[in-house]
């Protein structure tokens, strides 16, 4: 990392859009970074606007900004996922939680709720746990996080096992059946407050590397990069039917877990389904559905919400964290 002395190297501005408790919002401070996780510091270079960065094309300066991030801002320590997992962006899937958050507050008398009696299901936990860190430190939340991938379920045991708390906070079972989203992972009778999603985006191996290519041509790296920048494989970026299809199994399989589950939410990266989306919500019935966009930089985003509760219902839901 170049030497720090002399006027103090202007930080990235705010990220505009990111939610007013997202912890990244003013930029990322890389001088503290770096202290927090040192292994940052070979990556940091000054860049033209007269700040600091890393390489966003290169895919150990991205897990090494992970890593330091989650030092810093989280106090998680040896956060290491397997060469070629989804390496997640860091300040977008705080905002989610954020968000969310925000959701449960809505019925709640605006006082968002905090501890473990909150219970979250995360759909596709992944390698990398990176909702279960965050949600666990930023709330307090329990979390069960499935995945189809074992290798991923034991890359997100490790991690846990590593920080003291988190093993006990967050509960992981493998989904068995691909064809399944919430059958066989959630128990007969067993409530949750949320669920959350980041659902794989493509619907083929080839539409994936087509993605990959295009996006490394944006970076500016040629027309076919060797690997993703942000990594990703298999069920992380890729199902029958593709994002959409995805969700759709997902709305179909909700509606029996109608007294389950409070709020059902998923990430959905192109808005141009949301019309599908709210049509197969309307036509199962949901009490009510919520569109939450989101935003970083210039990257817009959105999760869709619903649940078949009505308000009265809501209202009769275990009051286990009204009091929190």
């Amino acid at each position: 990392m170049p030497a720090l002395s002399g006027r103090p190297p202007r930080t990235p501005p705010a990220k505009p859009g990111l939610h007013p408790r997202n912890r990244h919002a003013g930029g990322y401070d890389f001088p503290r970074l770096v202290a927090a996780c040192p292994e940052l510091g070979p990556f940091v270079a000054r860049v033209p606007h007269g700040g600091l960065s890393v390489d966003f094309a290169d895919p150990a300066a991205v897990k090494a900004l992970n890593r330091a991030l989650l030092v810093e801002a989280y106090g998680i320590r040896d956060w290491e996922i397997p060469p070629g997992y989804l390496c997640p962006p860091i300040p977008g899937r705080a905002d989610y939680l954020h968000h969310l958050a925000d959701l449960l507050a809505s019925s709640n008398g605006g006082a968002i709720p905090r501890g473990a009696a909150v219970r979250v299901l995360d759909v596709g936990v992944g390698a990398n746990a990176i909702y279960p860190l965050i949600g666990h430190r930023e709330y307090g939340w329990s979390f069960v996080g499935t995945d189809l991938d074992g290798a991923a379920l034991a890359s997100a045991a490790r991690i846990l096992a590593a920080n003291p708390g988190l093993a006990e906070a967050v509960e992981l079972r493998r989904q068995t059946d691909r064809d399944r989203i919430f059958a066989g992972v959630m128990k007969p009778g067993e409530r949750f407050d949320l669920t959350l999603c980041n659902p794989p985006f493509h619907g083929s191996p080839q539409e994936a590397r087509e993605a990959a290519q295009q996006k490394w041509r944006k970076l500016g790296r040629g027309a076919a990069g060797p690997v993703r920048n942000f990594g990703g494989q298999g069920a992380e970026l890729w199902c029958e039917g593709g994002e959409a299809g995805f969700i759709r199994r997902m709305i179909a399989e909700s509606a029996a877990l109608h007294g389950q589950v409070r709020w059902f939410t998923t990430l959905v990266s192109s808005s141009a389904s949301l019309p599908s989306i709210h049509r197969s919500l309307r036509q199962i019935g949901a009490a009510d559905i919520r569109t939450v966009p989101m935003a970083q930089g210039q990257k817009q985003s959105r999760f869709v919400a619903w649940t078949f509760l009505t308000p009265e219902q809501q209202a009769a839901w275990p009051a286990r964290w009204r009091d929190v």
